[in-house]
Parts: C-alpha cells; sequence; structure tokens
C-alpha cells in the first residue's frame, strides 16, 4: 500500500480534481491510525486524567502518560522532561515568560535569527518592553541559511545570555548549521532554545546529543493532531523555573496564604490538558517509527531534488533560498512574474492544489527579501512526482494569464 492511501482526506476532490496538498509546513494531513485512535478515546474511555480513582479515568490517565514517554524516547529525553502545551507558540511564551523572566535582567541580550517564525521574535519583544532585555539578529547567508560566521561573532559578546533559534527556516527549507551553533553557545554558558517545528517530522532528533536547554514543536507538524505542544525542558531548569499557569493538576499544596508547585512535569500542566490529542499524538509517532528515518529522508530526498530541478526550468519566478543536497527540506517559495503571491495561491486552490500565499509569519524576513509575500510550496512522504508535475503545469497556465 502506497502512503498516502493511509491518509483519509488525500483521496477527496475540490471542484472535481483530486486533492494536491503542497502546505506540509503549515500542517500535515493526518493518518487513519491517528484517527481512529482520537475517536476510540471519546468512543471508549473518555475521562479527566490524573484525578478521579475510576476505571475511564484510569485507562485516559495510562495513554495520556504512555504518549509522554512516546515522546520522551521520539527526543532522547526523561519524562519528567516533557511538557505538553498547546502548540510551538505557547511552549516558547512559556520559557520567556518564566524563564526569561527570572533570570534574564535588563541589558541582557537574546540572541534570535532574521528567519525566525514571529512566535520566536514576539515572546522576546514582550520581555523587552518589560524588563528591559536587548535582542540581535543572527543574519542568512547568501543561500538563506543561518551565517555562521555572524553567529560566531555576536555570541562572543559577553552580554549575550540566551540563544533562540530555529532548525531550519519556514520559508526557505534551509536546514541550518544548528548543531555546531548550539555548540558555540554552549561553549560560552549561554542558555539554548531551539525550534525543531519544521524538521520535526523529517529528522532523528536527540536533545541529548544537542545539549540544548529548552527544544519545542507541535505535534500537527509531525502528522498529529492539533492542539498539542511539546516543550522540552533540563530537568534541573525547568525544577528551578516558577510554574507558567495556576490553577488545578499543577499544585502540590494550596493554603489560604501560599501553595506549593507539584513536581514535574505537572508543574507545567495547569487544568484540563488536550487529553484527547495528546493520546491520539501517540499514534502519529508510532506511524513515523514504522516508516523508519532513512524511508522517510529517502522519499523527501527525492521530493526536494525533483521539485528544485523541475521549478528551476522556469524562467518566469523568483525563487528564495537555494538548495544544498542533505541540507534542504521539500520546500521552495517562490513568486511568479507580473501576479502577487495571494493571486497564484488562489488560482492553484481552484484547482485543487493547496499552497501557501504570504508572510508565513515572517514579516522581518520578507522585508529584508524586499518583497511582499511569497507562494510557498511545502511537501512530505505522501507527496509525487506526479503531483509536482501538476503544480509545474498549472504555474506555467498562470504565468499566460498574467503574462503582460
Amino acid at each position: 500500500m502506497s502512503i498516502n492511501k493511509k491518509f483519509p482526506i488525500l483521496h477527496t476532490k475540490i471542484n472535481g480534481h483530486d486533492l494536491v496538498y503542497f502546505d506540509n509546513a503549515a500542517t500535515t494531513q493526518k493518518p487513519q491510525v491517528m484517527i481512529d485512535a482520537l475517536v476510540e478515546f471519546y468512543q471508549k474511555y473518555n475521562a479527566n486524567v490524573h484525578r478521579s480513582l475510576n476505571p475511564l479515568a484510569d485507562t485516559a490517565t495510562q495513554k495520556y502518560e504512555e504518549t509522554r514517554l512516546v515522546v520522551a524516547d521520539f527526543l532522547s529525553a526523561k519524562k519528567q522532561e516533557i511538557i505538553f502545551t498547546r502548540n510551538t507558540t505557547e511552549s516558547i511564551n512559556l520559557v520567556a515568560k518564566t524563564f526569561g523572566r527570572g533570570f534574564l535582567k535588563a541589558g541582557d541580550v537574546v540572541l534570535l535569527s532574521i528567519a525566525e517564525h514571529h512566535s520566536n521574535i514576539v515572546p522576546w519583544l514582550q520581555l523587552k518592553e518589560e524588563i528591559g532585555i536587548k535582542l540581535e539578529y543572527i543574519s542568512l547567508d547568501k543561500n538563506g541559511y543561518l551565517d555562521f560566521e555572524a553567529a560566531k561573532k555576536i555570541l562572543d559578546n559577553k552580554k549575550v545570555k540566551f540563544l533562540s533559534i530555529q532548525a531550519a527556516s519556514n520559508v526557505f527549507g534551509s536546514i541550518h548549521d544548528y548543531r555546531e551553533i548550539l555548540k558555540l553557545a554552549k561553549a560560552k554558558n549561554i542558555f539554548t532554545l531551539l525550534d525543531v517545528a519544521q524538521i520535526a517530522g523529517h529528522e532523528s532528533i536527540n536533545v541529548q546529543e544537542l545539549a540544548c536547554d529548552f527544544l519545542v514543536f507541535s505535534a500537527h507538524k509531525v502528522f498529529g493532531p492539533t492542539g498539542v505542544g511539546v516543550l522540552y525542558g533540563r530537568k534541573d531548569l525547568l525544577q528551578m523555573m516558577p510554574a507558567f499557569l495556576g490553577g488545578g493538576e499543577m499544585i502540590d499544596r494550596v493554603l489560604k496564604d501560599n501553595f506549593t508547585s507539584a513536581e514535574l512535569p505537572h508543574k507545567f500542566e495547569a487544568g484540563t490538558p488536550n487529553i484527547a490529542d495528546v493520546i491520539a499524538f501517540k499514534s502519529s509517532l508510532d506511524f513515523i517509527k514504522n516508516l523508519t528515518w532513512d524511508y522517510i529522508q529517502k522519499i523527501e530526498q527525492e521530493l526536494t531534488d525533483y521539485l528544485w530541478q523541475e521549478m528551476l526550468k522556469l524562467d518566469f519566478i523568483d525563487i528564495y533560498g537555494q538548495n544544498i543536497s542533505g541540507r534542504h527540506l521539500p520546500i521552495i517559495s517562490f513568486n511568479l512574474k507580473n501576479a502577487h503571491a495571494h493571486d497564484v495561491a488562489e488560482i492553484l486552490g481552484e484547482q485543487a492544489i493547496i499552497v501557501r500565499a504570504g508572510q508565513h509569519c515572517t514579516q522581518i524576513l520578507h522585508e529584508s527579501l524586499g518583497v511582499p509575500a511569497t507562494v510557498r510550496v511545502s511537501l512530505t512522504i505522501y507527496n509525487t512526482k506526479k503531483e509536482i508535475d501538476i503544480l509545474i503545469k498549472n504555474l506555467k497556465l498562470i504565468y499566460n494569464k498574467f503574462k503582460v
């Protein structure tokens, strides 16, 4: 059975056309096994977790914590170091508003990159307004990768106390030299956060090897459900940090005048969590494990090379970034001459070809490119070369329509 048959939505039609889904950098589609796990929860053991003493709650709690174990294994982390949030954005906010607020001070520098998603810029800008930290940004090289030499130079500044960067660009698809940048930061005792939202479904991640202090990603970009984010944090740091939200589940004891927080990881999971989706996420990670990373990377490398090969044949588009073999996700961002990105996306959508147009939550990056928006095509394992051919054919038709 081909991979795409395991994803029911891929066999729907729009306007009589077969769906071609090329917006995987925004969110991936879901395999049937994940959908089945979600339905099973509500049909067979719907209950709150960590609280009631009854058979339904026992089953729900057991399965919820099984997902935490699987995520910990996915990252080579400890169970207590895995915190469930709503998404990558909330995970970064949690770190900025607890660790950042508690351990950074006015004048300290937080180092980001010019290519960061807004979710890894705005929380630090908020902290800048609140306590007076400073932000600096790593530039990109001519190929759209983080400039290692520029990063090295900034990290020599003794005022840099925290590094928060992406592993790969959601615009260019470039997989940065993040491992070496993390090593540089660690050697200078700089705390680090790595945003792996774009690569979590494409390559193996080992937090022990990376030696980062925090790491974040979202389930919905890894064939999982929406509404589930993952925060990995070093146990010793999580224990030092104050609780993010107050309420049920995150407490050990509540008195009239004070309270004590629960042990990790519950300290950072206030209130009723997204139980069903967390449980269903285990099926998505099992799905990846059964495919193997070797298989995933072989398929995606072929797709990446073919996509670039065919796009480079079109002399009427401007492509941003550069495909360096082995260091690039199956993502390409471009503009078609004489046509706005939004028009291109809308016309492709009428043909059931789903792409993304806009700034992709990277306004600073697009301003540096001097363009108001780009069209982004992003693929994953269930896509095919045939679908790429359909895209190329339709881009030619659109160009002829807008040609002056």
